[in-house]
């Protein structure tokens, strides 16, 4: 697909960002585009490799390799190349119901199992879906397609994350009436609350809600099932449920000083600064990081976040502790093409600290020991220590602590973002589900089904914290299971 030469003759082109000393001063999303042109180009050197890696959705030893979605890459880069972009954005949207979302947000495991990147440097395969879908908006040529026949079975969805959205989606298009239902006050779950507006601009969700609003799906927000209407209300009421809670127990950190005000989970800081930019209200005291000395704890988007957050706000200073080491530069013969690689990036957040200190703000191999406060109880001082790994004789690493590394860090704000533990036990207690002994709601991958009959899970509440590619792919199979249970049989595309 694409020119068949265009890979030796064309080089990989990224669009340029916003100066970091520019864009600090607001949450404006900070990516430039690539003219039509240029990103034509781009799809060019899409190389016809005969077996495409890039679109598989694997994990091969825990590691993702190619899109969990199935995208028809080589497709859509293909009639990129030709410039047929009405053309490509309907090979798009047969596969990814929300492209807008995963070209802005998505850390590409597609490009990672890229035969290019073999021997040169990947094609730009998320730019190009993401110029694709945009372009398609601007154009017009998305646009409301309710379904033509009404099954009227009825079902609902709880939780309106991209899970959520994509299941409510593919059960709208299949003819079922779908109610979507989010305890937010919004709609989006972590695409609305998670990820700040810098990277994925509200209105763009938004846009997206109002569509599927207008093909007919009903969305009910501040209703939180197992408080607001119990399971057995919900259930009175609908053909079938899917549950797409998302997996919403940060994990703490259980060490001295942990009640000691000014520790927040990160979850916690981003929602309530993405809320008060929507609201158009200035941030409260406790969530605002003017002037403060800021620590994330945890690596990963969510501490990068938190890091581009902070210094937006006006911190004094911001430092990012993980207890991992730090990232290879290129890839280590453990993580052989086609897997994803897992080398030292330098994203956003501190792109922008090194642009204002000089230097990066990732402390690697360490942990914290203790919180100490002040009189009134507030985080002071963060204590930590260097960790090294060690490998037990079951094989599993684990860290131990080096004796005389103890350090001593100012913060008047800590910002825990260490990951997730699964969904909060309320809404699965209610249903009296089963859970895996990862506590995340029990349902087989391909039938998605619970161990209560015409209840379905999908997304972080099933397979765990995960990304929003993945999300997407759990919420259109949940679709496939549930419209086969209601119907007997399912023409919904995997």
């Amino acid at each position: 697909m694409g020119k068949p030469t265009g890979f030796l003759e064309y080089t990989r082109q990224l669009p340029t960002d916003r100066e970091p000393m520019e864009r600090i001063h607001d949450f404006l999303e900070f990516h430039h585009r690539l003219t039509d042109e240029q990103q034509r180009i781009q799809g060019a050197r899409c190389m016809d490799c005969g077996i495409p890696f890039c679109h598989t959705g694997l994990l091969i030893k825990g590691a993702a390799s190619g899109c969990p979605i199935h995208n028809l890459i080589p497709e859509f880069n293909d009639l990129s190349w030709r410039g047929l972009y009405r053309e490509a954005y309907d090979r798009l949207r047969k596969t990814n119901n929300f492209p807008e979302f995963t070209g802005r947000v998505c850390p590409a495991p597609c490009e990672g199992a890229c035969t290019v990147g073999l021997n040169d440097i990947p094609v730009t395969i998320k730019n190009n879906e993401c110029h694709i879908i945009d372009n398609a908006f601007l154009e017009g040529w998305v646009t409301p397609n309710p379904p033509a026949v009404r099954t009227g079975r009825r079902v609902a969805v709880v939780g309106s994350g991209p899970s959520g959205l994509a299941c409510a989606d593919q059960l709208n298009h299949a003819g079922h009436l779908v109610t979507v239902f989010e305890r937010a006050d919004r709609i989006g779950g972590l695409l609305m609350y998670g990820i700040p507006n810098m990277k994925l601009d509200k209105s763009i969700v938004q846009r997206r809600v109002d569509l599927m609003a207008e093909e007919g799906i009903v969305f009910e927000t501040g209703v939180d099932i197992g408080k607001d209407m119990t399971a057995t209300e919900l259930s009175a009421n609908f053909d079938a449920i899917v549950l797409c809670v998302g997996a919403t127990r940060p994990r703490d950190l259980s060490v001295e000083g942990r009640s000691l005000s000014g520790i927040h989970f990160a979850i916690d800081f981003l929602r309530e600064n993405t809320r008060r930019l929507l609201d158009g209200d200035k941030p409260e005291t406790t969530w605002n990081a003017a002037g403060k000395d800021v620590l994330v704890i945890g690596g990963g988007d969510t501490g990068t976040d938190c890091v581009g957050t902070a210094i937006r706000h006006g911190c004094r200073s911001v430092r990012q502790i993980e207890i991992m080491p730090r990232p290879a530069l290129e890839r280590s013969a453990q993580n052989p093409w086609p897997q994803w690689p897992a080398v030292l990036r330098t994203d956003y957040g501190q792109e922008e600290a090194i642009a204002i200190t000089g230097e990066d703000p990732r402390v690697y191999l360490t942990t914290v020991s203790r919180f100490e406060g002040d009189e009134q109880g507030k985080i002071r001082t963060v204590h930590t220590v260097s960790v090294q790994w060690k490998r037990l004789d079951d094989g599993r690493m684990v860290p131990e602590t080096v004796p005389g590394t103890e350090k001593a860090w100012p913060a008047d704000m800590v910002l825990l973002a260490m990951g997730f533990l699964g969904p909060e036990d309320t809404l699965p207690d209610a249903f009296g589900l089963e859970r895996d002994p990862r506590s995340n709601i029990k349902a087989l991958p391909d039938h998605f089904a619970t161990s209560r009959r015409g209840v379905f899970a999908a997304g972080d509440s099933r397979r765990g914290q995960s990304l929003v590619v993945w999300a997407i792919h759990e919420g259109r199979g949940a679709a496939r299971a549930c419209d086969r249970f209601l119907m007997g049989g399912t023409n919904l595309p995997t």
